[in-house]
């Protein structure tokens, strides 16, 4: 077996999609969730983008 990360979702605010990603690319929780609010306010694409992540990452 190997030691390959595996995006799943992580410890849960609303769904877990924000800490899953921030432990995949082993960065700051918070750091990923701001970057999902630009991605709203500034391009319309940040709540799309966050329920088809929801769906689709599987659960821990």
């Amino acid at each position: 077996m190997s030691n390959s990360k595996r995006l799943v979702k992580g410890e849960k605010k609303i769904f877990g999609v924000c800490s899953g990603l921030a432990n995949y690319f082993d960065t700051d929780p918070t750091l990923i969730r701001v970057i999902f609010l630009i991605a709203l306010l500034g391009f319309g694409t940040g709540l799309l983008l966050y329920i088809v992540l929801a769906i689709v990452m599987p659960d821990n």
